[in-house]
């Protein structure tokens, strides 16, 4: 059996490495224009594990540039054919690809509507590479497994970088020289799940706050695709308007902790979640160089847990079942 996966994600620090080295002065030429002409809004563009390093994209960009963030709807351009005005707006497309016919299209019209496209690429020479006003490349290299590990962990660094040279922010900036020591260091760490924890396991539910919920939408679509478990993202705010009667069900929750401003209350909200009846599996890594890039540790060390927990439970992490790597909506 192969272990595309398990080499993929344990690849992330030294692609990390190599990508914040080699787009240093692309993104203080990008973040100098922004600098000069800052957009009214940013529209964040992707699908699948991309649309999910948009949503982190929003709780960072929001909360370090004052800048409101919105998700693009492809089937907006791709289904009901309308351009949006999008003057004044930087619209961010991340896609490891660079084809998928519908997010093409989607960024085109959003050109179209006057918005400036960055594209943050696996594949440069891809459409969306072609097409886009900038392109922060990735440089994850060719990314064969099904589920995507590395691709998503150097869009995360990317647009860390790129928010730092925006901002100017010193202290992000020499965090960032120490993630790649600091994924290593995630790598080593005691694993946060277990397949034990799993076996028999077919609902759960992923809860964070601000950049821990940005996350686990992502833990929740990799439950799903590795594991064929059914999981659902919320954030643990939201999850106290209504859904947290499922807590007396005794409903498996897991608890991704991060230690930014958000930690105490998150924390205060999950005791009385686990006070309800909730069984839950707490996540935490205390390793890292900067609170933005603490969940990019926490990933690193769930894409190891949930790649063993599936090979001892008899499945494949690289073959999940009705996927392939490129997947082609309109």
């Amino acid at each position: 059996m192969s272990q595309q996966m398990f080499d993929e994600a344990t690849s992330a620090p030294d692609i990390i490495a190599q990508q914040l080295h080699n787009n240093a002065a692309r993104c203080e030429d990008i973040a100098s224009q922004l600098r000069s002409q800052p957009p009214r809004t940013i529209m964040m563009i992707g699908r699948g594990t991309s649309d999910h390093a948009g949503v982190f994209a929003k709780y960072l960009f929001e909360v370090s540039c004052g800048i409101p963030v919105v998700a693009a709807a492809p089937s907006v351009a791709g289904v009901y054919k309308r351009t949006l005005n999008l003057e004044g707006c930087l619209a961010i497309c991340i896609s490891q690809s660079g084809q998928s016919p519908d997010i093409v299209q989607q960024a085109q019209l959003a050109k179209a509507g006057g918005a400036r496209l960055l594209a943050l690429v696996n594949v440069v020479d891809s459409p969306l590479g072609r097409l886009a006003d900038e392109v922060l490349p990735l440089h994850a290299g060719p990314e064969l497994a099904v589920a995507a590990t590395k691709s998503y962990l150097a869009s995360l660094s990317a647009l860390c970088q790129l928010c730092a040279y925006w901002q100017q922010d010193r202290d992000l900036l020499q965090a960032l020289e120490q993630l790649p020591e600091a994924l290593r260091e995630g790598q080593q760490l005691p694993a946060q799940l277990e397949a034990t924890q799993l076996d028999g396991l077919k609902h759960c539910v992923v809860l964070g706050r601000g950049f821990g919920y940005a996350i686990a939408r992502e833990v929740a679509l990799k439950l799903k695709e590795v594991l064929s478990i059914h999981a659902e993202a919320f954030s643990s705010a939201e999850f106290l308007h209504g859904p947290v009667t499922l807590a007396e069900k005794q409903l498996c929750i897991i608890d991704l902790q991060i230690d930014d401003e958000g930690g105490p209350t998150h924390q205060e909200q999950m005791q009385g979640i686990a006070a309800r009846g909730a069984q839950l599996i707490r996540m935490h890594v205390p390793v890292a160089p900067h609170p933005r890039l603490q969940p990019l540790v926490l990933m690193q060390r769930f894409y190891l847990d949930i790649e063993r927990a599936a090979r001892q439970l008899g499945l494949d992490p690289d073959s999940p079942p009705g996927l392939k790597k490129v997947t082609e909506t309109r």
